[in-house]
């Protein structure tokens, strides 16, 4: 176990907060009649907004960064300075952007968004050179710390001040600024790699899925592409939750508000949810979570301590409100098909069945090729009880302490993150990295002390006593849809044999063979095979490279010696040539690496 440094805390945090000031810096010596706001650090970079005289270029960026240059090779110390309203407003006078920043600090302690800042507030000032910006900071001691070679200007945006439409426009700079120029190369690496990954451009490339405006936003359509590798998905996980003992259960899309009122999603969670329809002299909810329906499955008839544990599993679709900003391709969307389970057990039956899910995360990094992954254990903090968290200390601290003890005693690193755990307990969230060393959240394990209580659920201990179970929400794979949104990325559409939506295609050199194109077609299909035959007027190099343009793994070749011999000749989807072999032989090869999922 280890603590996680918090980014905030981080040296490069700081790289990234001075870079920023040195960027206003620039600005305003290219355009010294600009009205600077707010330049924070940001994941991988930093940026600032400005109200600017005309609109910036590319070629703007140029000089600015030579600007940038020019005072990153000196040094200029960051020196802070404590300062009253009325010196700020001094300082400050012609800017009206840091004018109404300092008005929020003297009246109430508000910060740059408007967010009440905790404790005593102070209004400070860092200086370098002889740029002056009101900041709470920190930065670094002095420009020099600064690689200049290891900072970039990447984009211009538009932005509004303070995120309000209503606001005034302003134009956004961002940059990146790491400790050497080999971060910074590698991190230009992966921005250009992950353009050719985008899932959404090989979604729609490899016809997987698609979005429309008469359906709705958010609401992915899969083709029958992206179906089979839901398919395939779901299949894996039924497989292996049957081995794990779970048992199937179905609930409807939705449901009345009294059920989301006792589980206590109504007030608290009802902005991401869909607005209630009104009907018999009630309320109805599109669901957004199984939970409150395993709840009432487990409740349908009583238990004995001898039929715990229960685990009981769904692939049910879930629909949540994401706002329209915050919508990204299969990543972020408002219908979601989850890899949904809910463990009911004793406090004994606990730390076995929580290091079980984490045992499946294993099995299925495996099966994926997912190398590096953080478990991330999400804790309270004491602040948020009654209003973030239920309001009960001794619960928090016992089930912490449990999941805690498990991790320990399983020899599974973690690290230990406080105030983001669930509204109802604390977990485990899984930070996993594509092959690209792009950070994705995937998976979720989640203890619920609480909620079991709501519900009355119940079971008959050894003592013949009535006493409230544990449950574990656990959702291995995520959704469907941000799971095959990271795989599409992942293998950058190169998808393992077992989950390719098309597995083989024959190409017969002529029309003359398409007939025992199709008796091999029909052959391997029996097997379970997804084949199809390229049965177009095309050239034969041309249907090749359109199936290793769809990234089929298997293409097999026919033509008079493949007939007369009862073979294909095999290429990979590589290019690599593995010439005529027999079909039978084609058959050993590929069931043995679809079965393995290799």
């Amino acid at each position: 176990m280890s603590e996680e440094i918090k980014y905030e805390d981080s040296e490069l945090y700081k790289i990234r907060h001075s870079a920023a000031h040195v960027m206003a810096q620039a600005v305003l010596g290219v355009f010294p009649e600009a009205k600077y706001t707010i330049g924070p650090p940001v994941k991988d970079g930093f940026y600032y907004d400005f109200e600017l005289p005309r609109t910036l270029t590319p070629q703007d960026l140029k000089q600015i960064q030579k600007r940038m240059r020019k005072t990153l090779s000196r040094q200029y110390d960051f020196e802070k300075q404590v300062l009253s309203a009325d010196e700020a407003r001094e300082i400050f006078k012609n800017q009206p952007y840091k004018l109404e920043l300092i008005a929020g600090l003297e009246a109430g302690g508000v910060d740059e968004y408007g967010e009440k800042l905790e404790g005593e507030v102070e209004i400070s000032t860092y200086t370098h050179d002889n740029f002056v910006d009101l900041c709470r900071g920190p930065h670094v001691e002095n420009t020099s710390q600064i690689n200049a070679k290891a900072v970039k200007l990447m984009s211009i945006a538009g932005a509004y001040w303070r995120g309000d439409e209503n606001n005034q426009q302003l134009q956004r700079i961002y940059g990146t600024a790491w400790n050497t120029k080999e971060e910074l190369d590698a991190h230009l690496w992966q921005i250009e790699e992950a353009k050719k990954r985008d899932h959404r451009k090989l979604g729609k490339e490899l016809d997987i899925f698609a979005f429309d405006e008469e359906v709705g936003p958010g609401l992915p359509l899969w083709l029958p592409n992206g179906a089979v590798i839901v398919e395939e998905l779901e299949q894996l996980a039924k497989q292996m939750e049957r081995e794990a003992g779970y048992k199937q259960v179905r609930t409807p899309h939705l449901t009345k508000e009294d059920l989301f009122i006792r589980s206590g999603h109504l007030p608290y969670y009802a902005e991401s949810m869909y607005p209630p329809m009104e009907m018999e002299g009630g309320k109805y909810y599109i669901k957004p979570m199984n939970c409150p329906m395993h709840h009432k499955i487990f409740a349908a008839r009583p238990h004995s301590y001898r039929d715990l544990p229960i685990r009981l599993a769904e692939y049910g679709t879930c629909y949540r409100y994401e706002k329209s900003g915050e919508l990204f391709g299969l990543m972020r969307v408002r219908s979601m098909q989850m890899n949904d389970a809910h463990i009911y057990c004793s406090e004994a039956q606990f730390e076995e069945e929580f290091m079980a899910v984490i045992d499946l995360y294993m099995k299925y990094f495996k099966i994926f090729n997912i190398e590096k992954y953080v478990m991330r254990f999400s804790t309270h903090a004491k602040e948020g009880l009654g209003k973030k968290y239920v309001d009960n200390e001794r619960l928090w601290l016992k089930t912490e302490d449990m999941v805690r003890q498990a991790m320990q005693n399983g020899g599974v690193r973690y690290v230990e993150v406080e105030d983001e755990a669930a509204f109802y307990g604390p977990k485990i969230d899984v930070q996993v990295w594509s092959a690209i060393g792009r950070e994705f959240t995937l998976a979720t394990n989640q203890v619920d002390f609480s909620v079991p209580a709501k519900f009355d659920l119940k079971f008959t201990n050894a003592n013949n006593e009535d006493e409230i179970p544990l449950c574990i929400h656990r959702a291995p794979l995520s959704t469907h849809e941000r799971m095959i949104g990271f795989l599409i990325e992942h293998y950058a559409g190169i998808f393992p044999v077992w989950i390719a939506p098309v597995q083989a295609v024959l190409i017969p050199i002529t029309d003359d063979h398409l007939d025992y194109a199709y008796e091999v077609k029909k052959k391997l299909e029996l097997l379970g095979m997804r084949v199809e035959v390229a049965a177009d007027s095309g050239r034969m190099s041309a249907k090749i490279r359109k199936a290793q343009k769809k990234k089929v793994p298997y293409m097999l070749v026919v033509g008079d010696k493949e007939v007369e011999a009862g073979a294909v000749a095999l290429r990979m989807r590589d290019g690599e040539d593995r010439g005529a072999i027999s079909v039978d032989e084609f058959i050993t090869l590929a069931t043995k690496t679809i079965a393995e999922r290799t």
